[in-house]
C-alpha cells in the first residue's frame, strides 16, 4: 500500500500510537475493499474488526480472501435494510469505537446517523469530509461537503467550516485557511453562490466563525495555486496555502472529489464530521487504500482524545 505521503504519514503515526486498538463496526461487511482495508488496519495493530451483516456472505467473502483465520468479531442480521441501525446499535451498546460504511448505499448510511435518536450528531450538522493530498500540493486539503448536505444555506456552510476547523484541529493542523469555493472570484448578483461566500467571509471578519481564516469567493485555480493568483491579479497570499474548501452545494463537492480521485488518482480518505464517534465513509469504488486511511484518520481522532 502506497501511504506514505508525508501529510498521511502524520496520520498513521498517531493512529499506530492508540493506547489499544479501536472496534470498528462495519455496516455491511460484504464490501471487499471495504473488508480488506479493516484487515490491514488489524494488521497494523491498531484496529479489531466487528462485522455487522448476513453472516453467510461475510464468511464467503473472508475466506476468499483468506482472512477468516485472522482476528474479528461477527454480528449478524436478519436483514440487511436494517444493518447500519444495527451496526450504530452495537455501538451503543459499548461494542465499537468507529463506524464504518461497508456494503449499503450511501442514503442508506446516512439515514440513521441523522437520526436524532440514534444521539450520534454532536455539532448540530454533521458533514463529509474528504482529505486529499493533491500532486505537488504541499499539505492536506479538506473539502467539505461532497455527501450529505445537498445545498447548504449560509449558516449550514458555517457549520460545515467549523466542523473541517475542529477536525483538522484534532489532526494538528491550527488556524487552518479555509477557502469558500465559488465559479467565479467577483461577487455578482447573479451568481448566488458568489454573495453567499462573500457574505460568510464578512461575518468571519467580523465576528469569527472559528479559529481560522476565511476567503471567499474564490476559485479552484485561485485556491491551489500562487501562480493562478499573480497570472490573474488576484491579492490574496493564502493561494496555494489552504487547508480546508467548503463547496457551495453536494453536486459541486462531489463531482470535484471524484474526478480528483477516479480521473487525477488523488489519494483521499472520507470521514464524517460533527459525529459522536469518528465515522468512515468510503464509497465501494474506493481502494483499499483511500478506506484504510480514512480508519487511520479515524484512529487519530481517538488518540487526540488520550
Amino acid at each position: 500500500m502506497n501511504v506514505f505521503e508525508k501529510e498521511f504519514d502524520v496520520i498513521l503515526d498517531k493512529a499506530k500510537s492508540l493506547s489499544k486498538p479501536m472496534r470498528v463496526v462495519v455496516a455491511g461487511a460484504d464490501a471487499e475493499h471495504l473488508l480488506q482495508a479493516v484487515f490491514e488496519a488489524e494488521a497494523r495493530g491498531f484496529a479489531i474488526p466487528v462485522l455487522v451483516g448476513n453472516e453467510d456472505r461475510i464468511r464467503t467473502m473472508l475466506k476468499e480472501l483468506k482472512l477468516e483465520d485472522r482476528k474479528y468479531e461477527i454480528c449478524g442480521v436478519v436483514a440487511d435494510d436494517n444493518v447500519v441501525q444495527d451496526a450504530i446499535d452495537v455501538v451503543r451498546n459499548g461494542g465499537g469505537d468507529v463506524l464504518m460504511r461497508g456494503n449499503t448505499s450511501t442514503r442508506g448510511f446516512l439515514m440513521p446517523l441523522l437520526n436524532k435518536g440514534n444521539k450520534l450528531i454532536k455539532n448540530d450538522v454533521l458533514t463529509y469530509v474528504s482529505l486529499m493530498k493533491l500532486p505537488h500540493y504541499d499539505r492536506l486539503l479538506a473539502l467539505s461537503d461532497a455527501a450529505v448536505i445537498i445545498q447548504p444555506s449560509v449558516e449550514r456552510r458555517k457549520q460545515i467550516i467549523r466542523n473541517m476547523v475542529e477536525l483538522l484541529n484534532k489532526l494538528g493542523i491550527s488556524h487552518p485557511n479555509v477557502a469558500v469555493l465559488s465559479l467565479v472570484e467577483k461577487p455578482s448578483f447573479h451568481m448566488r453562490d458568489t454573495v453567499e461566500a462573500q457574505t460568510i467571509a464578512r461575518d468571519h471578519a467580523a465576528s469569527p466563525i472559528a479559529d481560522c481564516e476565511v476567503v471567499g469567493p474564490i476559485t479552484w485555480d485561485l485556491v491551489v495555486s500562487k501562480e493562478a493568483a499573480r497570472l490573474k491579479g488576484f491579492d490574496c497570499p493564502l493561494c496555494g496555502e489552504f487547508d480546508a474548501v467548503c463547496v457551495p452545494d453536494v453536486m459541486a463537492g462531489n463531482i470535484l472529489m471524484k474526478a480528483l480521485m477516479m480521473s487525477a488518482q488523488v489519494n483521499s480518505c472520507g470521514i464524517v464530521a460533527g459525529a459522536t464517534i469518528p465515522i468512515a465513509l468510503n464509497s465501494r469504488s474506493n481502494s483499499v487504500e483511500q478506506a484504510y486511511l480514512s480508519l487511520a484518520t479515524c484512529a487519530a481522532l481517538l488518540q487526540a482524545k488520550q
